[in-house]
């Protein structure tokens, strides 16, 4: 039974906020959308018996309250850690559709947000390096460049991903690594053109680079504008451009220097 007596903060309360808050981080942090975390934030509240609660939401910051007539519980949670895990997206919307029909306690509800939370990524990396590899190839197959520079844009790609994923993890600068990654994609294309390895070093690096094209941000970021968030949404609209400034400052210093 909830117990939501006036002008107290019991127990309940800070544990449904407590629960609200893991399934807003990890939402956020997998790369969701800012309006979904909030819906699935409230929803939660509201299905454990709160009556009023507000949840805002920015790309690198969570604030949540549930309102009384005598007080107000306020959590603030700073979020610095942003990635794509669209599993444990579709995890956390699942098990938010489960409370709110009653199948899940608050313990239970919190325990299975651990689980989640500590769940590593979907695909290991050695996995996301195989499938950069190939969309690289088959976007230089896309983009017009002949088979013979397939191969050369699977391994460039398959390459430049790596490096920006380990990188990415020794400096947890992402404009750093995909910027690095890009200067090593330019020089890789230019040695394979070089030795006679390709034909086409501009569709090279141009399907090399794909696996790096932040085409999730974007997505997100019109789509919180058209949901009316729009600090969030011009947020990640300029984390978006800074990204592909990243990549193109990377490739045309390559070509600069090595024309």
């Amino acid at each position: 039974m909830n117990d939501w007596r006036v002008g107290t903060i019991n127990k309940q309360e800070i544990e449904v906020s407590r629960l609200c808050m893991l399934a807003g981080q990890i939402m956020l942090e997998s790369g969701a959308e800012t309006y979904r975390v909030e819906d699935t934030m409230l929803r939660i509240a509201y299905a454990f018996g709160a009556k009023t609660a507000e949840s805002y939401v920015a790309p690198t910051v969570i604030i949540f309250s549930i309102d009384r007539e005598l007080t107000t519980k306020t959590i603030i949670k700073r979020v610095d850690k942003r990635g794509t895990n669209l599993n444990k997206i579709a995890l956390v919307n699942q098990l938010s559709r489960e409370i709110s029909m009653g199948k899940w306690t608050l313990e239970d509800a919190y325990a299975r947000l651990q689980q989640i939370y500590r769940e590593g990524a979907f695909y290991p990396d050695w996995l996301q390096v195989i499938a950069a590899g190939s969309l690289s190839g088959f976007c230089v197959i896309l983009f017009k460049g002949s088979w013979e520079d397939f191969l050369p844009g699977l391994l460039i790609g398959s390459i430049g991903y790596f490096a920006f994923i380990i990188l990415n993890h020794l400096t947890r600068l992402k404009f750093f690594a995909e910027f690095t990654a890009s200067i090593l994609i330019g020089i890789l294309s230019h040695l394979s053109i070089y030795f006679g390895f390709g034909l086409h070093m501009d569709k090279i690096i141009i399907g090399s680079v794909m696996p790096l094209v932040p085409g999730l941000l974007i997505t997100n970021a019109i789509r919180d504008l058209m949901a009316g968030h729009l600090v969030s949404g011009v947020s990640k609209g300029t984390e978006a451009v800074l990204t592909a400034f990243a990549i193109g400052s990377g490739v045309a210093i390559v070509l600069h220097f090595l024309k």
